[in-house]
């Protein structure tokens, strides 16, 4: 290649040759001069736009690459740009290749950044309904470090964890409606579909609502089911434990047992959540509700007859111990209140049990009295039949004269006993009386106020028919005489007659026959008790109901009869 100084000389040479003059060669090399400049002035203008547009493109470069690098959190990059040569091509080819690799670096990180936020997008929608949080999960191009997608993919993996809680919390809660639905016989399927439609749609594919409103839906629907089942419960061992006591009081039978007998479970069960299927649905508890009514009903109609059995008892107990019933429980009274449903009648059968111990109690305590008082009857008995004897004109000569002699010696010596059986009785009913606290009732009368009248009645019966017989108003009525005894001396305090109204020396008064001491006369004594410690005690006695006792009335036509006092006072113990 030939230089430009050797083409100058072949230039001289060809000048020369031609014969050009100096000033035509000066001019031309000054054109050659200026051209060559000009060449010069173009191509350093080209290079410089070429060095400047270098310059622009390592500079966009750069800063891309640091952009880049920020972004992506390629910090291990910025020292090799650091050590980079001072050739703005060797640094073009230094920084592209960098470039190319961030940029394919960067569309990866935002796929992996996308895919995050998306699936965070679509569980935050499936927990907040309304999607309210949705917007805080925007991508930042500015910040697409693995610092923020681990931040981004932590928050994914609590969301996700979050939805596989709330979905067991979810399916837990379906399980538990579905079994208590199951329990007390509730439809299922419309029960959760009032609370969210997806939880019952089965192979569609998609997945059950696990919002907070259906959360809470969920819960409360538990809730109730919950309060429902325990009231149901409290209902159904309500309504057993009176079948227990109703099958228990009426024995009844086990085949009429048998279609409450898987009920009897339940009883005392603590673990509520093994109870079978159905068990306490509103048809059992009705059924079980709807039995023990009818037991009831039964249970008030066998009570009535065991009530009616129990105060037959009691008055048969009372009767013969002459204890006075309580009127309170009368079977009349004892039915209304049965009927009434005020009272149970359980408890109203042991009112009247508790009623028939205290009764045999007492009994058994009055019984030495009552047994004096049988006597005391016995001789009542003895002196009537001894005063029919004695009034009987044929009574030496009739069949069996012999006989009835005999019983009449036997008669004569028990009514001659009848005053002091009688102070007897009441010493031994005071000392009871003091014994117990309370007065003893004969028939609801106090047995003193009936023994003192007795004495009183008897006493003036004897002093009318003294009187009389002093007055010559009385007739013979016997033949048979006997000498009064000195135990009836001592009770009344004074010398009886030896004769009664008819002329009979038998030593005791003959009662008249039913009278009422209603008219007694001013004449008439005032009782006094010889034989007991307490004898002021009835001094106020004599004032007693003459209805009530009913017992003598000063009719002369009775006087003829002195046994029928003891006869009166017999009837009026054994009414």
């Amino acid at each position: 290649m030939n230089t430009c100084s050797s083409l100058l000389r072949e230039l001289e040479e060809l000048w020369k040759e031609m014969g050009e003059s100096r000033e035509d060669k000066d001019r031309i090399l000054l054109e050659l001069e200026r051209e060559c400049l000009q060449v010069y002035r173009r191509k350093y203008e080209e290079v410089s736009r070429l060095r400047a547009q270098l310059h622009h493109e390592l500079a966009a470069k750069e800063a891309e690459l640091a952009a880049l690098v920020a972004s992506l959190g390629e910090h291990n990059l910025q020292s090799q740009m650091e050590k980079r040569s001072q050739s703005l091509k060797k640094q073009l080819a230094l920084v592209s290749p960098l470039l190319e690799d961030l940029r394919i670096k960067k569309e990866e990180r935002m796929k992996q950044f996308a895919n995050v936020l998306s699936e965070m997008k679509k569980l935050s929608a499936e927990i907040e309904e309304h999607n309210s949080h949705n917007d805080n999960f925007r991508l930042d191009e500015h910040d697409l470090s693995l610092r923020k997608l681990n931040e981004f993919q932590e928050q994914l993996q609590a969301i996700q964890k979050e939805k596989s809680d709330r979905l067991c919390k979810v399916l837990e809660y379906v399980n538990e409606v579905h079994s208590l639905c199951g329990v007390l016989e509730l439809d299922f399927g419309r029960i959760v579909n009032e609370v969210h439609p997806s939880l019952q749609e089965k192979g569609t594919g998609k997945s059950a609502s696990i919002s907070d409103s259906t959360l809470d839906g969920l819960a409360q629907v538990v809730l109730k089911l919950k309060t429902e089942k325990e009231v149901r419960m409290q209902k159904l061992q309500g309504a057993i434990e009176s079948l227990l006591k109703l099958w228990n009081l009426m024995q009844t039978s086990e085949q009429e047992r048998l279609p409450f007998k898987r009920l009897k479970g339940i009883l005392g069960s603590q673990d509520h959540d093994a109870i079978l299927s159905g068990l306490l649905s509103l048809k059992i508890i009705e059924q079980a509700e709807a039995e023990v009514e009818r037991l009831t009903r039964l249970k008030a109609s066998r009570m009535k007859e065991i009530a009616t059995r129990r105060r037959s008892e009691l008055e048969e107990i009372c009767r013969e111990a002459h204890i006075q019933v309580d009127m309170s429980t009368s079977l009349e009274k004892c039915y209304a209140l049965i009927d009434s449903g005020l009272v149970d009648p359980v408890e109203l059968v042991a009112n009247f049990e508790a009623q028939i111990v205290k009764a045999k109690e007492e009994a058994i305590s009055r019984k030495e009295i009552m047994d004096k008082i049988n006597r005391w009857l016995v001789a009542c008995d003895e002196e009537n039949w001894l005063e029919a004897y004695n009034q009987d004109g044929n009574r030496y000569g009739g069949r069996g004269a012999h006989l009835n002699r005999k019983r009449a010696e036997k008669a004569r010596v028990i009514v001659n006993k009848i005053p002091d059986m009688v102070d007897n009785l009441i010493a031994k009913t005071f000392a009871w009386e003091d014994e117990h606290d309370i007065s003893f009732l004969y028939d609801g009368v106090r047995l003193v106020s009936i023994l003192e009248e007795y004495k009183h009645a008897r006493f003036e019966t004897y002093e009318e028919k003294r009187q009389l017989r002093d007055n010559g108003k009385l007739q013979k009525e016997s033949v048979f005489e006997s000498k009064p005894s000195p135990q009836r001396s001592y009770n009344f305090n004074r010398t009886r007659a030896q004769k009664n109204g008819n002329g009979n020396d038998n030593g005791y008064m003959n009662s008249p026959s039913r009278q009422n001491f209603g008219d007694r006369t001013k004449e008439q004594l005032v009782l006094h008790s010889y034989s007991s410690p307490k004898k002021n005690y009835f001094k106020e006695m004599i004032g007693l109901s003459t209805t009530k006792l009913s017992l003598l009335t000063r009719s002369k036509e009775s006087l003829s009869g002195g046994s029928e006092l003891g006869f009166q006072f017999r009837n009026k113990l054994r009414i």
